[in-house]
């Protein structure tokens, strides 16, 4: 049976800020048709206010229109598809914001965050079996964010988009570990698989950055170096386990970093998603060192490299999507380290909002005020 919910709707993008006064966001009464076969209804506990969202908005990485926004989630199963047999009703469950098939070549090679049929049907904001379930009040379909739109009372998602999760998991919270913790401490540990005494730069300090940070001490980093524009964001990162901290625009930046490192980082985690940070993370790696990037810079952003320097210094560029997770295996792990106090995650989150706050939540993202916050319907 269709329901009807409240849902945070995007209908033009590169609406100037501040977002209180221009309110790109409109809070609607949609309809979520049932679940296909092959996925399930949630009731979302809470979604968190992310860049990702902010970069729709804001026109940088446009999506196609209208379409409910939100990808960072978690929520109670509430019904299922006739096909899902290992979720059930009442279910706890924490949103990852690529499915993935279980059946293409990347999904059977262990690499399900780049699923392909995931990237195809996401491009179109349709679910992965095809089609919306998503309308507006005129009977319009809707696109999906990320297959997810979490910003919303309730959402329809693929069953390649949900990982189980304890009960006693605190739902709403735990939206941070789908985008947040998983790129940001999977960047680090699946990506870099960082040792104990590498020494580690992260480039850029929000929900992700901070993440990054945390894994890095998780992973036994000697050195890391937080870096960002904001020196705002430095007081936490050195709290969650930074050992320096430093403006990305210091003139003598990499001066500094290659003296106290003696040659640079073993690896340069780039979580801000803009290509300067890239490139600053490239300059700062010591012979033989990588740089990681998981943040998505503007549509159409490119990033330039000396091939001989590549050649003779023997860096690397890795790109790490989604942290190169495994969601169901690195989403409970993670938990469960933020369970023993080893990733104390609830230091990423600011403050709940209701949908009322959205618009005036987004200006908080993107000045910087606020790392995370979280959306409770």
């Amino acid at each position: 049976m269709s329901i009807r919910c409240k849902a945070t709707i995007l209908r033009q993008i590169g609406a100037p800020a501040p977002y209180a006064r221009s309110k790109p966001l409109s809070i609607e009464e949609v309809t979520i048709d049932p679940p296909g076969p092959t996925e399930v209804l949630v009731k979302i506990a809470g979604g968190g206010l992310c860049h990702s969202d902010l970069s729709v908005i804001n026109g940088t990485r446009p999506k196609a229109l209208p379409i409910a926004l939100g990808h960072e989630g978690a929520g109670e199963v509430v019904e299922t598809g006739i096909a899902v047999g290992d979720v059930k009703v009442g279910d706890p469950v924490v949103f990852q914001f690529s499915a993935s098939c279980g059946r293409c070549r990347r999904c059977l090679e262990g690499r399900p965050q780049i699923c392909a049929v995931s990237k195809t049907s996401g491009a179109k904001g349709e679910m992965m079996s095809g089609g919306k379930r998503i309308r507006d009040a005129d009977g319009n379909p809707v696109s999906h964010h990320s297959g997810v739109s979490c910003f919303a009372e309730y959402a329809v998602l693929d069953r390649g988009s949900v990982v189980v999760v304890d009960r006693d998991v605190p739902l709403a919270s735990a939206a941070v570990f789908g985008c947040a913790v998983m790129t940001g401490v999977g960047a680090v540990m699946n990506t870099a698989r960082i040792r104990a005494g590498d020494k580690v730069a992260v480039l850029g300090l929000g929900g992700v950055g901070l993440s990054g940070v945390m894994g890095a001490r998780l992973a036994g980093a000697e050195t890391i170096i937080a870096i960002d524009l904001d020196e705002r964001k430095f007081p936490r990162a050195l709290e969650l386990g930074a050992t320096h901290a430093m403006r990305a625009d210091d003139p003598d930046i990499i001066a500094n970093i290659m003296d106290l490192t003696r040659g640079g980082v073993d690896f340069a985690i780039d979580l801000a998603g803009a290509v300067p940070a890239l490139e600053l993370g490239y300059a700062i790696c010591c012979r033989g060192g990588a740089v990681v990037t998981a943040g998505l810079a503007p549509a159409g952003a490119k990033f330039a490299i000396e091939q001989a320097d590549l050649v003779s210094q023997e860096k690397s560029v890795l790109g790490s999507y989604m942290g190169s997770c495994v969601p169901v295996r690195d989403i409970p792990r993670f938990i469960e380290l933020h369970r023993q106090g080893r990733l104390p995650v609830d230091r990423l989150i600011d403050r709940t909002v209701t949908f009322d706050q959205m618009n005036e939540g987004f200006d908080a993202l993107a000045s910087g005020e606020m790392i995370r916050q979280i959306l409770v319907p």
